[in-house]
């Protein structure tokens, strides 16, 4: 199994080289091996220590890389656009772009309104148990480079979400998932029965999602 797990990498690892090896430099390489490094720490729990060397090869990866870079945050927010409008529909919303963003809906009561939100970095912490809502069904969209959500969810909202996480994690209850390609589609038990319904859809291409169900 190691074995093969091994070719499998290697003839990948071939692969990319044959395709993109005009971006192959030394600090590109360099770069990767730090990203590579950061998911592993992750992994295995390191959660600070694993960030901190994938924030390395982030950062050597756009010095090496600036356009590519500015390229790939201008196609997220362009899929943002997309994703936002077919989201809520026609009904009325929020919506920012920013180059970060921070959220402090934790400690007050706050008004909970349907927005979509982009950022390269952002972080957010949410309470619903403070939360006062303007509509029955409310839609919160997450959207970005890099991010840190932290949600809390009460028993008494009907509560969705829909996350993808490329490099990081997803945690929810007991359930969590570190390293690459992260995805979580999940609807409370008592999703039908609330008369208030939530609705979460967050994506990034690295960060951490942390729900608790209080």
């Amino acid at each position: 199994m190691d074995r093969n797990r091994w070719m499998a990498f290697g003839l990948i690892g071939i692969g990319v080289l044959m395709l993109f090896g005009r971006w192959f430099g030394f600090f590109t390489i360099v770069a990767l091996l730090f990203v590579a490094a950061g998911i592993q720490q992750i992994r295995i729990g390191s959660i600070r220590k694993g960030y901190t060397i994938l924030g390395i090869g982030a950062v050597l990866f756009l010095l090496e890389h600036l356009m590519l870079v500015i390229g790939i945050g201008l196609v997220s927010l362009g899929i943002f656009y997309g994703k936002a409008r077919h989201a809520h529909g026609t009904s009325h919303f929020i919506q920012k772009q920013n180059f970060m963003s921070n959220f402090d809906w934790d400690s007050a009561p706050w008004v909970m309104r349907s927005m979509s939100v982009w950022h390269v970095l952002g972080e957010a912490d949410v309470d619903l148990s403070l939360a006062l809502p303007e509509e029955q069904h409310t839609v919160m969209m997450f959207h970005g480079m890099l991010g840190d959500i932290d949600i809390a969810l009460p028993d008494y909202y009907g509560v969705e979400i829909e996350a993808f996480v490329l490099f990081g994690s997803i945690d929810i209850g007991t359930q969590k998932k570190t390293g690459v390609m992260n995805r979580l589609n999940w609807k409370s038990p008592n999703y039908e029965m609330c008369e208030y319904k939530v609705k979460f859809i967050v994506s990034y291409l690295g960060g951490d999602l942390s729900i608790q169900l209080v």
